[in-house]
């Protein structure tokens, strides 16, 4: 997809969900959309252009950690019920309860009955939600293998972006069949037609955002919530209030006026008089 229409769409589309995230409020409605698919799908970058423009305190982003000794002897779904919206808010989870159906089963982090009870409660655990009035959402980013690998190399070579690779993530190369069985399988059992799975095609990562967010939109009565008229109030005058004086204070260094090739200001703590030195360099 051309990078120029692609964020001009992806920029009004955004509009959108900052409408949507104004009618869940609004309407104190509670929604939830997970996010799941292959190792380097795009699932994280596509989250967080979901989010960009959004409210945190209403729209919030949930990406569990591997359990901990406590919570392994749980009910398995106990901990994502802590995270579901209370009225007006909206969670993304990137991952979720979908784990036990995909890496848990696949790399053995789950007994086979484990896999079995979870297969047969997932379809009434979401239609508990459901009933219950959520808005749920579930949306399976697939990728190729050969673009998967590509993705992989180019994180293997990016210092920043190294921390996205683990030696997990690497075995789903070796692993690609297995891991399309287990997608198979959890798709018979909780592709409903009250909860479906919506597969979204992600080797063009821009397209992949732009149909994902487009669709979330479509499948959403929302409308332009109108928020109460806010004036900028007038500033009072004076009462005569002096700031103490700058040198009681200690700043920053003006690394910036550095970089830009500005004079720097004279030193305003003589606790500082030494400082100026790149600490990166």
């Amino acid at each position: 997809m051309p990078k120029a229409l692609y964020e001009a769409e992806l920029y009004r589309l955004q509009a959108e969900l900052v409408k949507l995230q104004e009618w869940v409020r609004a309407e104190g409605q509670r929604m939830v959309v997970v996010f799941e698919g292959r190792d380097a799908a795009g699932k994280g970058s596509t989250i967080k252009r979901v989010a960009e423009y959004l409210n945190p305190r209403i729209a919030r982003i949930v990406a569990l950690p591997t359990p901990n000794d406590r919570q392994r002897t749980q009910w398995y779904f106990q901990r994502y019920v802590s995270e579901l919206p209370a009225a007006g808010e909206i969670v993304l989870f990137d991952r979720s309860w979908y784990n036990r159906a995909g890496v848990e089963h696949v790399m053995g982090f789950c007994t086979p009955e484990e896999y079995r009870r979870f297969l047969r409660q997932t379809p009434i655990f979401e239609r508990l939600l459901i009933e219950d009035g959520i808005l749920l959402r579930k949306y399976w980013f697939s990728v190729s293998d050969a673009e998967q690998e590509a993705r992989f190399r180019s994180r293997l070579g990016d210092p920043m972006r190294q921390w996205k690779l683990s030696p997990m993530d690497l075995e789903s190369i070796t692993k690609w069949e297995t891991y399309s069985r287990a997608k198979d399988e959890m798709l018979v059992h909780t592709d409903m037609s009250d909860s479906p799975w919506y597969v979204i095609e992600a080797d063009d990562k821009r397209a992949a955002r732009i149909n994902m967010i487009h669709h979330l939109l479509s499948t959403v009565p929302y409308y332009a919530a109108q928020r109460p008229p806010l004036d900028l109030p007038q500033r009072p005058p004076s009462t005569g209030y002096q700031r103490p004086p700058r040198e009681l204070n200690t700043y920053v260094p003006d690394y910036a006026a550095h970089l830009v090739g500005k004079p720097k200001r004279p030193s305003l703590s003589k606790a500082h008089a030494t400082e100026g030195t790149d600490p990166v360099h």
